[in-house]
């Protein structure tokens, strides 16, 4: 195994998990205060989704999962074929994160700006 790839294997790796813990304790936090609060709706949805990020920063976010999406890709061997599904599982978390941070801003940013 190339030393290098592995490097950028476990970089890859630590960068696009690392965001998930602060978001499942905002998700936890935010479904607990929804229904401490009977709450529904998008504003319900963008809340939770607005504590999720600022637990842990938008910016490092997004910085986080598009560097992981680069060093896992680079890193990517066929021969490894373990190796290459647990990159593949990586991919698809920094991949729905992403999603979620675009959703965030959809919620938030447009929502907020252009009511119906």
């Amino acid at each position: 195994m190339d030393p290098l790839k592995k490097k950028r294997f476990l970089w890859g790796v630590l960068l696009a998990w690392a965001p998930w813990l602060p978001a499942m304790i905002g998700v936890g936090n935010a479904l607990r205060g929804i229904s401490a609060e009977k709450a529904t709706g998008l504003a319900a949805v963008a809340g939770g989704l607005a504590e999720m990020f600022l637990l842990f920063g938008l910016v490092v976010t997004v910085v986080f999962e598009v560097a992981a999406i680069i060093l896992l890709v680079r890193a990517f061997e066929p021969r490894h074929w373990l190796r290459s599904l647990f990159l593949a599982f990586s991919l698809c978390l920094s991949g729905l994160m992403l999603l979620l941070f675009g959703a965030f801003l959809w919620l938030t940013w447009f929502r907020m700006h252009h009511p119906m």
